[in-house]
């Protein structure tokens, strides 16, 4: 069933946090069971922005933060510090919570905030406008002591979806709060974990945002501790639910944690849920306008669905990474490119990557483009390339533009491909789905390899293309995460070596692997010297005998 779009409303939610003898509380409503959205459901106090809260009037009662900055904070041109403003004012209105100062910085006396709770109803019936409220009390917000949190965008298909930004503050001291008895006809104080446990027991409704909400909450030991991460997070994602079809035509929510998200949402951007997410060998999967992908039947430990090829362009294409030789993949590009492939473009000589190339050269004309095998591995020696591009360089794919941008570290001869149009990356083997990279040496180099993704992050690149599994979203926070997880297993390597003394790479393979399932220890102590490889080449090692050694820390005058 395809499904209409309909365009988010922008609303705000603010989670209460007070100190408690056991753990801190949040405070939660439950909505009426015949609420339009989500009947019965216990909930954050929240709800849709007002053209009043973006008002001059609303705004001018602000403090510590002004537009500019808000808008910065939740990544919009403008019209950030209505959110603020929203949030503020559906605490009062849903919760009876006045999270409001005088001009000093004072907060509200508890008895002051209790003689004003009978203003709830005209301000939750539109007839008295919270700027005027804040205006006839002589009230301003105190936007710094509200964090930004998270985002949430209900899924398609919904009677009503929001576009919701989630905000954190302490509970002033001495205000206890209460359901407004219309929209919600239950309130409670409640620990992250204890709302989690009557959720799994079926005694609060929750839905996934808040469930989600809960789980991040539950670790922290005070609401402070949980604001002042609030105010250090700089990289807030976006958790658009999204649908998407199997292959058999059945529709199925996904979450910014499932593996198609990005994929569904790159190649939905209307999101009408008729997109199908299973890789499926042979099956060609238009991505957008310019992009094709056709996995081949090769599926494995180190290839996973199989390994992608890509048709790019339009009236003519380039197919980047034509695969292993199996006829059947052949007859699928063939037949998908239609006589209109012009180039063959490998992104490395693994033989999961090129040895299709002649096949398909033989068969279609195309140009083969890529860089020459290296000497060592697992190479395909039928690559031959008529063009050989310098790290950089701009390739034509008619009115299209693909960069070939050098990334050592898994090959030697190692090229990404930057579509400038849609700054789509296909990455070959240098960032995969799924999984970790393999680095083998003596072709496979982990110093390069972490200096080839220190290098992506100076690129303006939307997702990638990778050589297994789906499209990779949010790429330069991927990128961070892989040299971070590359850096802290480096780092197990130096401290078991520490530990030994001295050792061969089978010796330290279990221990510096230990969260890897020992059938696995045999790929993985391929990367293992790898990372001894690049502790000699920084000086921290050194190799004797067979043997490696860490050097002694130099002391530092």
């Amino acid at each position: 069933m395809t499904r209409k779009k309909l365009e988010p409303r922008p609303a705000a939610t603010l989670l209460l946090l007070r100190e408690s003898a056991s753990a801190p509380e949040v405070f939660m409503l439950q909505r009426t069971s015949k609420a339009a959205f989500l009947p019965g459901a216990f909930v954050f106090p929240g709800g849709a922005l007002d053209p009043d809260d973006a008002s001059g009037r609303a705004v001018a009662r602000v403090l510590g933060v002004d537009d500019a900055q808000a808008s910065t904070r939740l990544g919009l041109a403008s019209g950030g510090l209505a959110y603020w403003v929203a949030a503020a004012r559906e605490c009062f209105e849903e919760s009876g919570i006045l999270l409001a100062t005088d001009k000093g910085g004072r907060p509200v006396a508890p008895e002051r905030a209790a003689a004003l709770e009978h203003l709830r109803e005209p301000l939750n019936a539109g007839t008295l406008l919270f700027s005027q409220f804040l205006e006839d009390e002589d009230l301003f917000i105190p936007a710094q002591e509200i964090a930004y949190y998270s985002h949430w965008i209900t899924a398609p298909g919904r009677p009503r979806r929001f576009s919701t930004r989630f905000f954190i503050a302490c509970a002033p001291a001495g205000q206890h709060g209460a359901h407004d008895r219309s929209e919600t006809v239950h309130s409670v104080w409640i620990s992250p974990r204890e709302a989690l446990e009557r959720g799994a027991r079926g005694e609060f409704e929750l839905i996934f945002p808040t469930r989600s909400t809960l789980t991040d909450l539950a670790p922290f030991p005070t609401p402070r501790a949980v604001f002042e991460h609030a105010k250090r997070l700089d990289d807030i994602e976006v958790n658009a639910a999204c649908w998407a079809l199997d292959h058999e035509g059945s529709q199925r929510l996904f979450r910014r944690a499932d593996p198609p998200y990005f994929e569904i949402h790159w190649s939905d951007p209307e999101e009408k849920g008729d997109t199908c997410f299973v890789i499926q060998p042979g099956v060609p999967k238009r991505l957008d306008r310019y992009v094709t992908r056709i996995t081949a039947p090769n599926p494995g430990m180190m290839t996973g669905p199989g390994t992608n090829t890509y048709l790019v362009g339009e009236r003519e294409i380039a197919v980047i990474d034509p695969g292993p030789s199996i006829d059947s993949h052949l007859e699928k590009i063939v037949a998908a490119g239609a006589g209109r492939i012009r180039w063959i473009l490998a992104t490395h000589t693994h033989v999961d990557h090129s040895p299709a190339a002649a096949l398909l050269k033989a068969a279609t004309g195309a140009q083969v483009i890529g860089r020459p095998r290296p000497r060592h591995g697992n190479q395909d020696h039928s690559f031959a390339p008529e063009r050989v591009p310098a790290d950089g360089e701009r390739l034509a794919v008619g009115s299209l533009q693909l960069r070939a941008i050098h990334t050592p570290g898994h090959a030697s001869n190692h090229l990404c491909y930057l579509l400038e149009q849609t700054r789509m990356l296909f990455s070959g083997d240098h960032v995969m789905q799924g999984s970790t990279v393999v680095i083998n040496p003596p072709d496979g180099d982990m110093r390069a390899y972490l200096a080839s993704l220190e290098r992506l992050l100076a690129e303006d690149i939307a997702i990638f293309a990778p050589g297994h599994g789906y499209l990779i979203g949010a790429p330069h926070k991927e990128l961070r995460r892989l040299v971070a997880h590359r850096l802290a297993r480096e780092a197990k390597v130096a401290a078991a070596l520490g530990r030994r003394g001295e050792a061969t790479p089978e010796e330290l393979v279990a221990d510096v692997y230990d969260d890897v399932s020992p059938r696995l220890h045999p790929i993985a102590a391929r990367s293992l010297s790898a990372h001894l490889d690049k502790l000699v080449a920084d000086g921290r090692a050194r190799l004797a005998s067979g043997r490696y050694i860490l050097s002694a820390e130099r002391s530092t005058p």
